[in-house]
């Protein structure tokens, strides 16, 4: 007898639906075709001791299961629980089979029948609603995730039983239900830092301001303990909230690379990613036998903070360059090529010199000559063409960490940031995956950054004058826009460039002596 159901497979942030098709036929063994990997070829053990240990039998008989498109690698545990479903349906011990085909059905099963969590719930349920399924059954720890999805039925089981027993009209399963905008809107502002905690730091706090407003990235440079980890922490407390659109987005990775918590509905917040500086070059950009996405993909729509930016591989920095001017990732295999989003803020963090205190008001220098500008090296020059903010972090004097007052809140300082965002919002309206001032192009430039004449003339005379590269000159009036943004003002002043220039103190020749 030949039954069919249906489960899903995940390619990058979209799912593809997979049809499970069970034959029973006569001869001996159980075959799994359809490109399967190890992880679906071992389910015939996980299902013969489910069916087993719930009162069921496994078919002695020659048993072929078929995961169609043939041509499509398979993988994981998730098409445990259609399997086994199909299998029962088609050696005539769960009537009513037909309805199977139905739904879509994914679940790994333990060895007494318990159905464990998978990865890509949402994709998964999006998928099965646009090609008009009946319902989606899935673990109960997954269908929160899944339920966000409107006109769509989403059965969360934790037993076969109950999928059995639902299928036989034994027991009924009542569809979860999720008011997503409540949730969503509800947990947008709590963040765990605030900018309040910070004593002093006020032109640092500032810089933060200017990157969130217009999106940029950023280079923290001090010596140890000045505080850079800490302030980059308070960064996503002053980002505009996630829209519901970029919330979906970004949940989806977050559900494929199966980083999202158990009965989670959206991702409210936008993400803050800090990996360790002995990261690999897969891990950071993504990758695998099927691909999966790194962590510049999990800070989509949010950052990715790089401490100690010096001690990781010239390789694993080097293969960001391209993901930060696209805003996305393509990882290409021999049967399959996935695009990943990857559209974050880069905010880095580093020592001026090996020992930390190179250019420190009050302690010396230790490093030999030349060391400095050697580790300064480490960071090639067109990643730090990218970065639009150079910011140096000083000591926070005693008189200022003894103060009772903290400093001005991150709401305050969040309300200023959605003006300037929603200025750039209108300003930018017609132009297709621009968001921000981050993202304009050199042809732009000249269009939305112009100058007056005393702005040229003080921006010619920084240039010659600090020996600025030419690789500042577009960073400079981007920022400048920005600037200019969160003071509400149409045109680029002097002041705003005068700024901007400030915040170039890598690209100054000699800034390592």
């Amino acid at each position: 007898m030949l039954i069919k159901t249906f489960g899903s497979a995940v390619y990058g942030v979209e799912a593809l639906t997979i049809t499970v098709e069970v034959n029973v036929t006569g001869g001996k063994y159980f075959y799994v075709v359809g490109l399967p990997d190890n992880a679906v070829k071992e389910s015939e053990q996980r299902i013969e001791s489910t069916l087993k240990n719930n009162g069921y039998y496994m078919p002695r008989i020659k048993v072929i299961v078929n995961l169609a498109p043939a041509d499509i690698k398979k993988t994981g545990t998730a098409f445990d629980l259609p399997i086994a479903l199909a299998i029962l349906g088609a050696s005539e011990q769960l009537p009513h089979a037909d309805r199977l085909s139905e739904y879509v059905i994914m679940g790994e099963l333990s060895l007494d029948g318990n159905i464990q969590p998978i990865k890509g719930a949402l994709p998964i349920a999006i998928t099965a609603r646009k090609e008009q399924f009946k319902g989606l059954i899935l673990p109960k720890q997954n269908c929160r995730e899944a339920g966000m999805v409107n006109n769509l039925n989403v059965y969360g089981v934790s037993h076969i039983n109950e999928v059995i027993g639902f299928f036989k009209d034994e027991t009924s399963l009542q569809p979860v239900v999720v008011n997503t905008k409540e949730e969503f809107y509800q947990s947008q502002y709590s963040f765990e830092f605030d900018f309040s905690d910070v004593k002093g730091q006020e032109n640092i706090k500032r810089a933060l301001e200017i990157t969130a407003a217009g999106g940029h990235n950023a280079i923290l440079i001090g010596p140890p303990g000045a505080g850079k980890t800490m302030l980059a922490k308070r960064l996503p407390s002053i980002l505009p909230p996630l829209t519901l659109q970029e919330a979906l987005e970004t949940t989806k990775i977050h559900s494929v690379a199966g980083k999202l918590p158990a009965n989670t509905t959206l991702i409210s917040r936008r993400p803050f990613r800090s990996p360790h500086h002995t990261i690999s070059d897969a891990a950071l950009v993504g990758g695998g036998g099927i691909p999966q996405p790194g962590e510049i993909s999990l800070s989509h729509n949010g950052v990715l903070f790089l401490d100690e930016l010096p001690e990781f591989k010239r390789t694993v920095l080097e293969v960001m360059r391209q993901p930060m001017e696209e805003r996305k990732v393509t990882i290409s295999r021999a049967k399959v090529a996935v695009d990943f989003p990857a559209s974050f803020m880069l905010i880095a963090s580093m020592n001026p010199c090996p020992c930390g205190f190179y250019n420190h008001p009050e302690k010396e220098c230790s490093c030999p000559s030349g060391a400095v500008q050697k580790y300064l090296n480490k960071i090639s020059g067109p990643l730090l063409d990218r970065i639009d903010l150079h910011v140096e972090v000083t000591p926070v004097p005693f008189s200022a960490l003894a103060a009772q007052q903290g400093g001005e809140d991150s709401a305050s300082i969040r309300e200023r940031v959605i003006g300037a965002r929603e200025l750039q919002a209108v300003r930018y309206a017609g132009h297709t995956g621009i968001y921000c001032n981050a993202q304009i192009s050199s042809k732009m430039l000249k269009e939305i950054c112009g100058i007056d004449a005393a702005g040229q003339t003080l921006l010619k005379t920084a240039m010659d004058k600090l020996n600025l590269s030419a690789r500042a000159y577009d960073r400079i009036l981007k920022v400048s826009r920005t600037i200019a943004d969160l003071a509400g003002i149409n045109n680029i002043r002097t002041e705003h460039l005068a700024e901007a220039i400030q915040y170039r103190s890598l690209d100054r020749e000699g800034w390592a002596g």
